[in-house]
């Protein structure tokens, strides 16, 4: 018994070593990036109504920690500026801190992780779930959280050859959605700290 366990704990460390090692493989392009910045489509499905409803914006990464999403000119947005993170939705803001939201701090460790080109493993922190399938990387978040959470997990998407992040979806409750899906990716491009101002 004691012996299936260790064997069970050996195979368990290398696929969490071969996770982050894939993951830092797709991220390094982004370590040398002075700013990236993508067209964006915003795709929100909700189970009580029959059409998906879609917009159209920008997204914007600086290091170390900054990303930036604004569709609808501006009436929605999801914004990381260290641990402080906006959301505005239909133009109401709501403002939070991974310090205090813990579905929003391993949000920020991928990311700022991504950011740097992988320095960090992701795979140590509880929720994450790292699968390279093809041509491309999924990384799943799941918070780590008792109470009641806005959003029940994260969905980011990364190409394994371009490495251009595809897409991020946020699961809400219930089978509600919001999913980002990134086009005209750059990762050499200008960015303006205003982009990361609520």
């Amino acid at each position: 018994m004691k012996k299936k366990l260790m064997m069970m704990l050996a195979v368990l460390a290398c696929l969490t070593a071969s996770a982050q090692s894939d993951f830092q493989k797709v991220v390094a392009k982004y370590k040398n990036s002075t700013g990236v910045t993508a067209a964006v489509t915003c795709v929100k499905h909700s189970s009580a109504v029959k059409k998906n409803g879609s917009s159209k914006g920008s997204f914007y990464m600086k290091k170390p920690n900054k990303v930036s999403i604004i569709v609808d000119g501006g009436k929605d947005k999801l914004i990381m500026n260290g641990t402080t993170f906006t959301m505005v939705k239909g133009g109401k803001k709501h403002v939070t801190d991974s310090k205090k939201n813990v579905q929003f701090a391993t949000f920020q460790a991928v990311f700022q992780s991504i950011l740097s080109g992988g320095s960090t493993d992701i795979t140590k922190h509880a929720g994450v779930n790292v699968i390279k399938n093809g041509q491309h990387l999924t990384i799943t978040i799941i918070p780590d959280s008792k109470k009641k959470m806005m959003f029940s997990s994260f969905v980011l998407v990364l190409d394994t050859k371009t490495s251009e992040i595809k897409s991020l979806r946020m699961n809400e409750r219930g089978k509600n959605y919001t999913e980002y899906l990134f086009s005209n990716f750059s990762f050499n491009g200008k960015v303006n700290d205003t982009v990361f101002v609520p």
